[in-house]
């Protein structure tokens, strides 16, 4: 076995100044012998230690190498293992029902009660002796009659609601629903309205408020049935108001993919136009979203409601995957499923292919030609393979499932604004599209490719502002930790050699072999790290921004085989752009040859976008169609509509539990 050697200098007075080789085995006792001639006392070490010992003596500069390249090795290990976590789903918190006393309503305010007595304050006495007239008593209303019932009434409702009853009623002492005679005809219209809350996606039982039973009661008890009724119809349009603005859900509470503002409703002018209203029907329902894509949600629930489920639903095997010269048992639902789904100009131009079918198993050519002609149709891949996408436009969904994705979009319809703009950009992850709509032009839609489930798109809205030509890429800190950092272990030169440059904050270039990478990980310093324009350029050759904290913007990419899939789910998170250069024409309100000369002119520029076009990045799995032919269905990329439906469920739970409370 080979053995370590080492050096040693003489310690007596023979070997004095004289430099031997000695063995790792030999070396404690030379270095013992050193130590004891310096007057030191040590304790002996093993040999390897001895090694490093003798190191730390004579040869400082080698130990300090040794320590800075076990300082950088563990430095690597640790850059490693740090990870920057992904935004996640949260456990649903459903907004509470708080029971609400309505005794401060129970008395005048002090101004109601001594009107004439503050004012008699301001007056000579003797003035008032001789001159003013007798004070006359005050005459009390229904309503003041009816007060002294609201001292033990309580409405158990959402925080909003109790505070809007509370300040409207301090303002408005009066009745809204109720007269001499009982409930009115506004109340019985408003009733109407609230029972028919399913017709917009909502659930009538959280606004149901019973008639008050007046036969045989006295006038006491009569008046606080009446102020009872009066309180309950209050707290339930207006209930109905916010959940009709705003929606059930706290989108922001499901998620951190959401960020979308809830919408701050004034509740106490909703009960004031109300009350000033000749038909509440009406004026309840104005509080849903009034635009079209509502409008269209709408009108297609409707519809589905009507219809019965199909008895004669047409099955394909879950499973089933059919290439052209292929067999399958499934072969005769596939050609039923066209020949009832297709449209009359595909079965009309492929009537003897369809008339001449003898069920056969066998996937011949003009089969192949069929269902190509069905995918196009479809919007998907013509490629005559039939797998899951493909079975999913044959047989459709459910009328359970559309439903349940209609109502869904209803309930996001009324997180984002309800005027969306006369120019914008519409990208709908679950359809992997954008689409650029602007008053007297032909709308502009593309495919897009959106974040992988790993990495998903964000769901928020913003405003477009610039257009970058030959853009460099800014490396989110995400993808430096996640992604860059383990290449930058097993090679620090990594990012030098493939055509990044590293920065820093200051702006001065930097090698990535110099910087402390496990520092960056873990936040304790930071650098910027961007790829410069080119061909490689994950960005490719424009992009459009619209600054947000998600760090997401629509881009060019080279990667162009992805936009003939499907399913379009690869990014990091941002939105390629099938057409990137129309997009950016589009919302600069220039042609596609003067973003291509721009591009062409080589340099990384960028082009202030003028006027205002907003960007919604928006999940829909239900949406209206482009060409306004009806609704398109969208699979549920992200699991979103699970987790909505989750936080609706347990909503509903919460109020039904507070309804059963009374």
């Amino acid at each position: 076995m080979k053995q370590t050697t080492g050096i040693c200098v003489g310690s007596d007075k023979k070997d004095a100044g004289r430099v031997r080789k000695v063995t790792a085995n030999s070396l404690k006792a030379c270095l013992m012998a050193t130590v004891l001639a310096s007057g030191f006392s040590v304790a002996l070490p093993e040999a390897a230690s001895a090694q490093g010992l003798f190191q730390r003596l004579f040869n400082p500069e080698n130990h300090r190498r040794q320590q800075e390249r076990q300082r950088q090795e563990d430095l690597r290990k640790k850059a490693v293992s740090v990870k920057v976590a992904a935004p996640r789903y949260l456990n649903y918190t459903p907004d509470t029902m708080k029971k609400v006393s309505l005794a401060p309503l129970s008395e005048k305010k002090t101004a109601e009660l001594q009107p004439a007595a503050e004012t008699l304050e301001t007056v000579d006495a003797a003035k008032v002796e001789t001159d003013a007239a007798p004070v006359e008593p005050a005459v009390l209303t229904a309503f003041d009659e009816a007060r002294p019932a609201l001292k033990g009434l309580s409405v158990t409702v959402l925080p909003e609601v109790g505070e809007a009853l509370i300040a409207y009623y301090r303002e408005h002492p009066d009745f809204v629903w109720v007269d001499d005679n009982g409930v009115t005809l506004k109340a019985a219209k408003a009733r109407r309205e609230l029972a028919s809350a399913d017709t917009y996606a909502l659930v009538p039982a959280d606004y149901f408020v019973p008639l008050p039973a007046l036969s045989s009661l006295d006038e006491e008890d009569r008046n606080a049935a009446l102020m009872r009724f009066e309180m309950q119809m209050s707290a339930a349009a207006l209930s109905y108001v916010l959940d009709a603005t705003r929606g059930r859900v706290d989108p922001n509470k499901i998620s951190q993919y959401h960020d979308l503002p809830r919408h701050d409703v004034d509740l106490v002018s909703a009960l004031e136009g109300l009350a000033a209203s000749a038909d509440t029907q009406d004026e309840l329902a104005a509080h849903h979203p009034q635009n079209d894509h509502f409008q269209a949600l709408m009108a297609e629930l409707k519809r589905l409601k009507a219809e019965d489920e199909d008895a004669n639903q047409i099955v394909i095997a879950p499973g089933t995957f059919l290439k052209a010269g292929k067999s399958s048992p499934e072969m005769k639902n596939i050609v039923a499923a066209i020949a009832k789904n297709g449209s009359d100009e595909l079965k009309a131009a492929h009537d003897e292919t369809l008339a001449g079918y003898d069920e056969s198993e066998e996937y011949a050519p003009a089969l192949v030609k069929l269902v190509k002609a069905f995918q196009k149709e479809a919007g998907l891949t013509p490629d005559g393979i039939v797998g899951k996408n493909t079975i999913k436009a044959l047989v459709g969904e459910t009328n359970a499932a559309k439903i349940a994705k209609v109502e869904l979009a209803m309930e996001r319809s009324r997180w984002i604004p309800e005027e969306l703009g006369s120019r914008k950009v519409f990208i709908n992850q679950a359809a992997f599209t954008a689409t650029y709509t602007a008053p007297n032009e032909e709308p502009l839609s593309m495919r897009v490719v959106v974040g992988k489930k790993s990495n998903q798109t964000n769901f928020f809205y913003d405003k477009i502002e610039v257009v970058e030509y030959n853009p460099y890429w800014g490396v989110p800190y995400s993808i430096i930790v996640n992604e860059m950092v383990p290449k930058l272990a097993r090679d620090p030169s990594y990012l030098d050699k493939a055509g990044y440059e590293v920065t820093t904050p200051g702006g001065r270039k930097i090698s990535s072999a110099s910087v402390n990478w496990y520092a960056v990980a873990a936040k304790q310093t930071s650098v910027n790290v961007r790829q410069y324009p080119g061909r490689a350029n994950a960005l490719g050759e424009v992009k459009i921004l619209f600054p947000n904290r998600h760090h997401i913007y629509m881009h060019d990419t080279p990667s162009k085989n992805l936009f003939n899939k499907d399913v379009r789910a690869y990014s990091h998170g941002c939105i390629r752009l099938h057409d990137p250069k129309g997009m950016a024409a589009a919302v600069l309100g220039k042609s596609k040859d003067y973003v291509t000369s721009r591009i062409a002119a080589g340099q990384n520029e960028q082009e202030q976008v003028t006027g205002d076009i907003p960007v919604y990045v928006s999940y829909f799995t239900a949406w209206p169609e482009l060409d306004g032919s009806g609704i398109g269905y969208y699979s549920d990329i992200y699991d979103r509509d699970r987790y909505l439906l989750k936080a609706i469920e347990k909503t509903e739970a919460v109020r039904e539990k507070a309804r059963s409370a009374g």
